[in-house]
Parts: structure tokens; sequence; C-alpha cells
């Protein structure tokens, strides 16, 4: 018998399926060894030599394996090929001690797909444990705990207890929080831009103010869009640069700075003298985008289907464990010439020949860190469609399935062809000249659009013929309030763009990195799913940003990555590494402990404690900031923020549906409830309603808060629920819908929505 031990028993599961008689197959579950969860686990003195344990939770499992083992007449370890699999590898020779010399032997095989060929190839072609990759995995879990383990305890003593740092985690934290502060920095300018709707003139028609309201009645095909870009020669769109933490972020505004200049300029355009200028026609071609790699695959999730970057993995390492995708966890652009050819068929057949490439389009990975011999992450098998596999598959993994099987597919189609046409109108006023333009582009060949779409290319705009002296009719002219914009906070997707783009984690830290600083409720997300900073989270980036800058820099992280490369490459020793980052790291460390003071850190507000005469300050407990004495722990007065008076005042008056007793707010590690303030003898609980200003528009009597379905996604219903049950998924604006006069929502690019689903219409600014 010969015994498989792979990391998940749905791995385990699929491989069984391809092997015959005489295979064993068996899961691990992860990690069956690491570091201890008390103490450093790190011998400083001997190298950084870890120490490891078997988890608790692993001590089952392990004993079944020894046991297995024990019988089998070979063993052979198929966990995943990144570094995190090969250390698993090396961690269960250690904990089941295999050993080729002693009558344990043991083999390493890997692939990146579970297919019946892959796991029978990788069967014929066994290796030796990669201890470089090994080296890297170790060299990077014994300085993540050394950071952890050591910084940690520094912001207790500083801030408060409970607080982690972390390697990653921080500097991640840090673009949020930078970000922040520039959104808050930033002040909006006012300007205004102008367009015009036009047609060509008929033939014996009379351009200008005279046609202006009779033409503007009529309704044609012709009509298009211009919109202003010069006057007098001068450009009326300017692009503002500001240099941020993370580089360069430009907004747009015009020189039209108020409401009384542009009145005047519409007044001007639309008794004005319109005519062609010039027409540009050419053919543009549009190429299709990379195959996915982890980090790639997670923004299109999250912008597609909203996605967290920690669900997606989730999905695609199920996706994976079930054969149907092949290894999530990379950072390649390649492609197996099997899977080439296979993708060529598919188009040919679905699409048609002339869809297909003659030769493979071939992409450069742009990591160094790639591995050559890695693939992007793709269907196994391309011939198996979407739709094929919808039965067999849960919705989102069906959602993830066709967005992998689409971009796969569409890397190894044809171009699309597009006509893009600009024309520059001139309009001559009273007392000035104008240029506008007008653009629009038409699909001549959709090629890889057929099968994905980018958003450049997803509506045609259409332009009429026209031709230069053309003279042109203004049915309207449109002034438009508008105001530069301020940088925008990261949602999941922008914020891994980032970390990658500067070299910070590797695909297989993105989504715990980002799932662990809202753990820590350093930051949270609001109804759009942007991230932004809670409270604690400011301080804490302050204390390590002011006294620990290299930690937190976003140079170092992405050398110290660089160099866990290095190692996993074979070319550097993991244990140097580590020794050149904590000797400067703790010695560091130890001043900062013993010259920054946890007084110097609270906020002071200037005004005595009522009971003591010391200064009242502001401070975090493990709910939230309140205010206590200065003179703590000989004067224990405490008294609650503005906020949390706010919130009391608020829900003053609500009544204990048990017992009739007043309810009082109290705060827990979730934020603020209801209690009974009978308690213990009543321990009737409540959710503070967070109103939205909205009355309910179907009982008319109840109040539109908002409100959390079991999974934890946010909706907005009637506070008189049961007794009514309006409900709607996006948070209402205040307005109501001018066709049908139910709560119009917010919706996506600043639009808003009717709740109504049978109206269900969409306005924009103009609107």
């Amino acid at each position: 018998m010969k015994l498989i031990i792979v990391e998940s028993p749905t791995k385990a599961k699929t491989i069984t399926k391809f092997l015959g008689k005489g295979f064993t197959v068996k899961s691990s579950f992860g990690h069956v060894r690491d570091l201890p969860k008390s103490g450093m686990g790190v011998d400083i003195e001997k190298d950084f030599t870890p120490s490891y344990e078997i988890p608790d939770k692993a001590r089952i499992k392990v004993a079944e394996l020894l046991k297995l083992s024990k019988k089998a007449d070979e063993v052979i370890l198929a966990s995943d090929e990144d570094r995190e699999g090969e250390a698993i590898a090396w961690h269960l020779v250690e904990a089941l001690g295999l050993d080729k010399k002693n009558k344990k032997p043991y083999s390493r095989i890997v692939f990146h797909e579970i297919t019946k060929n892959a796991i029978l190839k990788a069967l014929e072609t066994p290796r030796e444990i990669d201890i470089n990759l090994v080296d890297a995995q170790q060299a990077r879990r014994v300085l993540d705990r050394l950071v952890g383990y050591e910084l940690s305890p520094f912001l207790w003593k500083k801030i408060r207890r409970g607080l982690s740092a972390g390697r990653v985690q921080s500097v991640a934290l840090r673009f949020i929080v930078e970000r922040e502060r520039e959104i808050q920095a930033f002040v909006a300018e006012e300007f205004w831009t102008i367009s015009a709707k036009l047609h060509p003139v008929k033939s014996g028609g009379v351009a200008g103010a005279k046609q202006f309201n009779r033409v503007k009645k009529e309704k044609t095909n012709d009509e298009f869009e211009a919109n202003l870009l010069e006057q007098n020669g001068e450009k009326i769109e300017q692009t503002i640069t500001l240099k941020l933490f993370t580089g360069d972020y430009k907004t747009k505004k015009s020189v039209i700075a108020n409401k009384k200049t542009a009145e005047q300029i519409t007044s001007e355009l639309k008794d004005a003298k319109y005519q062609v200028l010039s027409v540009e026609k050419k053919e543009t071609m549009r190429s299709p985008s990379a195959p996915f790699t982890t980090s790639t695959l997670q923004q299109a999730a999250i912008s597609s289907f909203g996605f967290s970057a920690k669900q997606t993995m989730m999905t695609a390492q199920k996706l994976y464990e079930e054969g149907y995708i092949t290894y999530m966890r990379t950072d390649s652009m390649n492609l197996s010439l099997e899977s080439l050819m296979s993708a060529k068929k598919i188009i040919e057949k679905e699409f048609g020949k002339n869809y297909s490439l003659e030769s493979p389009r071939y992409f450069k990975t742009k990591s160094k860190s790639a591995q050559e011999a890695h693939e992007a992450i793709r269907p196994t098998d391309p011939e198996k469609t979407p739709d094929e596999l919808m039965p067999l598959l849960e919705t989102n993994q069906y959602k993830l399935y066709r967005l992998i099987w689409n971009r796969m597919i569409a890397c190894q189609m044809q171009n699309a062809k597009l006509n893009s046409v600009k024309a520059d109108i001139e309009a001559a006023g009273k007392k000035n000249k104008f240029l506008l333009r007008a653009s629009g582009s038409t699909v001549v060949f959709d090629g890889f659009l057929k099968v994905y779409e980018n958003r450049a290319a997803q509506a045609e705009s259409f332009l009429p013929e026209l031709k230069k002296g053309d003279p042109l009719s203004a049915l309207e002219v449109l002034p438009l309030q508008k105001f530069t914009s301020a940088p925008p906070r990261y949602n999941e997707a922008t914020l891994v763009k980032v970390l990658e783009e500067h070299g910070i984690g590797r695909p297989s830290t993105y989504a715990p990195t980002i799932s662990t600083i809202i753990d820590r409720k350093y930051v949270d997300k609001n109804e759009d799913k942007r991230l932004f900073p809670l409270e604690i989270g400011f301080p804490v980036n302050d204390l390590l940003v002011e006294h620990f800058p290299e930690i937190v820099g976003i140079d170092f992280t992405a050398t110290i990555e660089k160099s866990f490369d290095e190692i996993a490459e074979g070319n550097k020793p993991w244990v140097p590494v580590i020794r050149d980052f904590y000797g400067p790291f703790h010695k560091l460390l130890e001043e900062k402990t013993d010259s920054v003071k946890k007084e110097d850190l609270v906020e002071k507000l200037d005004r005595p404690c009522p009971t003591c005469g010391a200064e009242l300050v502001m401070k975090f407990g493990r709910f939230g900031k309140f205010i206590a004495c200065s003179n703590y722990p000989t004067c224990k007065y405490t008294e609650k923020t503005d906020s949390e008076k706010k919130e009391d005042e608020e829900n003053s008056g609500v009544i204990c549906d048990k017992c009739g007793a007043p309810m009082v707010v109290k705060r827990g590690r979730f934020g603020p409830f209801l209690g009974c303030s009978k308690y213990p003898e009543c321990k009737n609980i409540m959710n503070i309603e967070k109103k939205t200003g909205v009355k309910c528009p179907k009982c008319q009597k109840g109040d539109i808060i908002e409100r959390k379905s079991k999974k934890g996604k946010m909706f907005y219903g009637c506070n008189k629920y049961p007794a009514c049950d309006f409900v709607m998924w996006n948070k209402p604006t205040g307005e109501m819908c001018p066709s049908c006069g139910q709560p119009l929502a917010f919706a996506a690019k600043g639009k808003t929505k009717c709740s109504n689903k049978e109206c269900g219409k969409t306005f924009d600014a103009k609107e």
C-alpha cells in the first residue's frame, strides 16, 4: 500500500477517483507542526532556530497518519507546490519520522492541477523536498513571529492590551490610514463643464440660434454630444496632480470656476454658429488581458461580484481541490501548450475559426519570483464550459469558474477591431470662438469581447456621418457643476493592487492580511465596501510610523520579500537575513520602550477631573474611546465621550419589551447595543437602530433603518418589522423617484436607482 498525503479532504477525495487499488489518500488538514502559541518559539541565541510543536488540533490527525505510514510501503507527500506546501511536506517528514535510509521511504510529488494525467505524471516523476523553499517559508514565519511577538507588547504598553502589529498587516493599515487623512485634508474646488447636443443641419436649413428652439423639440437619430474643449485657443480642462503617500493622484477640473461664468458661456453657445472643423477616422485594435494571477483574480472577483479577497480564495480553493482549475496561488502568466491547444479547439467550435489565433498568444510574467514551471490560473479542461458545469457547482463557484474560463479563452482569441471617429467642431459666438470635440466608436469585429468584455468596450457610441465644413445646430447646451474629486478610499481590489505594485506580500498573503486588519477592528468596510480606519487604527498606525518607520515602510517590506525570493531560489541563506534585520530592530525596540511614555501619547482635554482636579485625558479601552482621569489608578473617574452621550440621547425612551424597564446603551466587543437597566434581573438586549432619516413608504409609520441579514449582508428595512416587511438592498438617498414616488437608493458610479423593482429607473447627476 502506498500512502499519499495531501492538505485537504476535498483534494484527497478528488485524487482518490483517479487512482486504483494500492493507494490510500489522506489529508493532513493543513500544517501538522507550527511555532508554539505560548512563547516566542525562536531561539535567538542559536541562529534563530525555530522550535516546532504539533498543535492540539492536529494531534489526532498526526497519530492517524503515523499509524498508516508504518503500514505503508511508501509515503508520497503531495502538498501544494508553493513554499507553504513544501514546508508542510517537510514538517510531515519530521512529524512522522520518515527516513529513506531507515526503511521509511517517502517521495515528494507536485502538480498544479488535479487531473488524472497530472497525478499520474507526478507519480512517475517524484523529486526531493526543495529545502530552499522550506527555508524561505521558515524565514518568513520566523521574521513575522519576531516582529509580532516583540512589537505587539509595545503597543499593549503604550496604547492598550490586545493590539497586534505585523510586517505586512501594518503596512496595509498604513495605506488605509494615510488615504483617509489625504481625503480629510482634500479641499474640493468647484468647476463646471459644458457640453452641447448637436445634429447636422438639413439641406436648406439654417445653423445657429434660429434653429435652437425649433430643433430642440424634434426627435432625430443624428443627434450627438460634444464637449467644450477650448475657448479662444485656451484649454478648458486641467489636470491637478497630488503627491500622495502611495504615489501621484490625478484629478480633473476646468477653468470655468463658477456658475456665473458657466451661464455666460452657455448663453453664448446657444446663439453660436457651429461647423465641423475636422473629422479623423481610424481603426483601433484592443487586445485581451493576460490570464489570471492570484492578485488579478482577486481584483476581478471583487469588482465583478463584490467578493472579498478571502471569499475569492476560499471559492478558488474549492474549485482547485475538486479538479476544475489549476493552482490558485501564483503570479505566473504562463499557460501550458496542452491548455493552449485545448483553448484553440473550443474557440473554433464555439465561435468559429475567425475568432482563433494562428499561433498562441504568450504573456510575459512581470514578477521575477514567479517560477516558469508554474501556470496562470486557468480551467484544468477548457472544453468544460461554465454552462456545462453549472449543475455541479455552487453559485459562487460557478461565477468564479465562468470568470476564469472567460479570461483564459479570451486571451487566446483575436483582437477586437473598432472604428474610432473624432470630430472637432467650431462654435463661433458673438465675442468668443469655442472648440468642442465629439468622439465615437463602433465595434467592427468583437474578437475576444465575445466572451470577456472590458468596461471600455461595453457600450458603443455613434456619430452621424460628418465631413469638414458641415454646419451643425445645437439642440441643447448643458452646463454641469462638478467638484474636484478627493482620492477614493481603497476597496479590497485596489488595496491588493497597490500592495502588489509595491512588492508587499505575495499571492498567499493578500487575503489573510486584509482579514487580519478587519478582524483586529483596525479598519472596517462601508456600504460601498470601501475600507476606512476605525478609531484604534489611527493611533496604532501613528505610533508605528513615528517610532518604527522602517517596519511600516514600503521599501523595507518589499526588500524583505525579495530576500525571501532569493532564499527560495537558493541564492541566499536564511539565517543572515533574519540576523541583519533582528539586531537593529531589537535595539530600537528597547530604546523606544524606555523613551516613549504612554502619557505623552494620550489626547489631553484641557479640563480638570471633577473628583481630584487632575487633567482629564482621552483613552482607548477594549470597546473604544473613553474619558478618564490622568491620575489613574489613584483616581478612577471616567465619563462618556460626546458621541456616546449623543447616542444615549438618541436612544432614550426605548423600553424593554420583556419587563418594561428603560433600555440603556452599553458597549461590547461588537460595538454599542441596548441592555435592560434591570440587569442582572432582566438580561434582555436589543440592537441599536441606525436610522437613515427616511420614512417607510409602505406603512408610513416606521423609519427605514440599517439592518443585517443572517449572512451579514447589509440591507435597509422598516423598523416596524414584522408588522411591516418593506426592505431595500441599497442605502436610501432621502429623495423619492419622480416616476413612481418610491425611495431612491444610491447605486454604482454616482448614480441613483429607484428601489421599486417594477420601476427600476436609474438617474445620473444631470437628471
